[in-house]
């Protein structure tokens, strides 16, 4: 098996240590330690390795779903990964993938089987159902959804999602549906895997919470599945963090405080940056979540070619080629709000010279 390189972490791990202003990261602002007990006792293995049967039971219940329906693992990204390598399990099964999106959510379906993209086009970001009924071959074990998307910030609403769904059943395949930011929506969705047996949802603590440090998040679907999934997850984490399980547990008990905590930062922070492109004549269609796919400014050709410049201010922004668009450059804007105006006056200077 080969996968192309992450281009996105990759550009992380070359710049954002040094950076002084992080306008690429995609999650909320991280709460701190002193907000949840932080003990959870002896640091051994999670018993069951799936997760503690209490919290996947509290986890299921979002989904219509069982205990046994729940698999914790190590962030949204192990969640994807082994809900794929469960699904597409022989060389020529066919995966449907909308694109743009989080590379890892096309990049692995296309190490283990084969994929069509359905693109999502601008400025709108609409999704034609249409194009997807039409990727899909008698092979056709899988469709990939990211709602709202990242790094567009669209919120394809309920019907486009229930017809997606209804032509995963009716191909004998699954509705795969990252909802890392659904949370953050004012009015967020009903799940995927609440929508019946050829559902999916993963989802974490990491982007609507403020937790991404914890590493814990969940997959969700029908319980064979989810055998060999845990199956798979042996031979990757074995079992989740118990440190990231004890504090989940005390975040989920009050996740409408933190929920309605990062709604209302959220909400400010995206007027802020609105404002801040209309001023310079900069482009996105209005997000759901945490980041915003902007058009590249006059006098820059791509988006890494103005995400260089910006980077001699210090500001790590996403260029669009990692996600196949090299006339955009993803913005972050979930971050500390001091931080956030330090960034933007940044980029100012830039598009001032």
């Amino acid at each position: 098996m080969q996968i192309d390189t992450f281009g996105l972490e990759r550009w992380f791990a070359e710049y954002e240590h040094e950076a002084e202003i992080m306008l690429a990261e995609s999650g909320v602002r991280s709460l701190s330690t002193d907000r949840f007990d932080t003990d959870p006792g002896e640091l051994g293995y999670v018993i069951p390795t799936n997760g503690d049967p209490d919290l996947r039971a509290r986890i299921a219940d979002r989904y219509d779903r069982v205990a046994d329906e729940v698999l914790c693992t190590c962030g949204t990204q192990e969640a994807n990964f082994l809900a794929v390598l469960s699904v597409l399990q022989e060389p020529d099964d066919h995966a449907v993938i909308v694109t743009p999106t989080y590379q890892a959510l096309h990049a692995v379906p296309d190490a283990v089987g084969e994929v069509t993209r359905v693109p999502l086009e601008p400025p709108t970001w609409e999704l034609d159902v249409d194009a997807v009924a039409d990727a899909i071959r008698p092979e056709t074990r899988l469709i990939v959804l990211n709602n709202p998307n990242n790094p567009t910030g669209r919120y394809h609403p309920l019907e486009t999602v229930e017809a997606l769904y209804d032509l995963a059943a009716d191909a004998d395949a699954y509705l795969l549906c990252d909802e890392v930011y659904r949370l953050l929506a004012e009015d967020p969705l009903p799940p995927v895997a609440s929508l019946g047996p050829r559902g999916l949802s993963t989802a974490s603590l990491s982007k609507s919470y403020g937790l991404a440090g914890l590493r814990f998040g969940w997959l969700v679907g029908n319980e064979d599945l989810l055998e060999t999934a845990w199956n798979w997850k042996d031979y990757t984490t074995i079992s989740p963090s118990i440190f990231g399980q004890h504090v989940a547990a005390q975040a989920l008990e009050r996740e409408d405080e933190i929920l309605a905590e990062n709604r209302e930062l959220v909400a400010d922070h995206r007027a802020r940056v609105q404002e801040f492109l209309a001023d310079y004549g900069l482009e996105w269609y209005d997000p759901v979540g945490v980041n915003g796919f902007v058009t590249v400014p006059d006098g820059y050709e791509t988006g890494k070619e103005f995400c260089r410049a910006v980077l001699e201010e210090g500001v790590v922004l996403a260029p669009g080629e990692f996600f196949g668009h090299p006339d955009r450059f993803r913005i972050g804007f979930g971050l500390p709000t001091a931080e956030l105006e330090d960034g933007l006056d940044r980029i100012g200077r830039v598009l001032e010279r």
